[in-house]
């Protein structure tokens, strides 16, 4: 994919340290996300992803460092700021993490019964809801529960739920994981088709080098708690680093 031509920093990680005890997961790992931009960050098991991404949205607090979105820092934000700045963004979960319990538009409807009153969304719940299942082609599941989707229709539910606010930035946390390669391609094709559509921008992060592949605009590699390698895939794959080099092994 081409670099968005507009660098304008959405979402902006700086020396950002985290440890377990001695167990030290994150040792300065910085980040800057563009507007327009899908950026991808890989790394193995236990590299410190997931962490990053609890600290991203203030489920986790970090040691050191700083985390600005949209210009604001999440450090110093009261709750009720952090809140509606939450709103800004939305969170595929790795497995979807869809309530059991309710039924397709129920799932949907939990971030607007929370959130919905911070905003100035003219549309009715209903309406918001059938747009966002439109827009991942599945508006006729709206009163399916989730034992009865199958796994890809999970993810999709997962993601029109991300979308319900129409957030600025999604975060993707392993959005292909435990999907067969026919279904990964068409998530992968959604998720383009999502920041075409709703202008927004993108962090995800996996394991998927083919995912990677075609979604991203620029890679970054965490392995020992730093950003270790950085640049587009192209550039990454010609690399003669031999930990940059076991990441894009076939």
């Amino acid at each position: 994919m081409e670099k968005p031509t507009q660098i304008q920093p959405v979402l902006e990680i700086k020396d950002l340290r985290k440890s377990f005890g001695d167990n030290h997961v994150l040792r300065g790992f910085n980040l800057v996300l563009n507007k327009g931009e899908n950026l991808v960050v890989m790394g193995k098991s236990g590299s410190g992803k997931s962490v990053m991404i609890k600290c991203l949205v203030g489920l986790m607090q970090a040691d050191s460092g700083s985390i600005q979105i949209n210009n604001k820092s999440i450090v110093t934000l009261g709750q009720v700021e952090l809140d509606l700045l939450r709103t800004e963004i939305g969170f595929l979960f790795q497995g979807s993490a869809l309530y059991d319990s309710m039924t397709v538009k129920e799932n949907l409807e939990f971030p607007l019964r929370r959130h919905k009153k911070k905003l100035n969304f003219k549309q009715s719940n209903d309406e918001l809801i059938l747009e966002a299942l439109k827009n991942v082609g599945l508006e006729d599941a709206i009163d399916l529960m989730p034992s009865e989707l199958s796994g890809g229709m999970k993810r999709r539910v997962a993601l029109a739920r991300a979308l319900i606010m129409k957030p600025k930035i999604i975060l993707y946390d392993e959005p292909t994981t435990g999907l067969d390669p026919i279904t990964a391609k068409e998530i992968i094709a959604l998720m383009r088709q999502i920041q075409t559509q709703y202008d927004t921008s993108s962090l995800i992060i996996t394991h998927d080098v083919d995912c990677a592949r075609v979604i991203s605009n620029r890679i970054i590699l965490l392995i020992d708690g730093i950003n270790y390698a950085e640049g587009t895939y192209q550039e990454l794959i010609r690399s003669h680093d031999p930990k940059v080099k076991a990441f894009f092994k076939h």
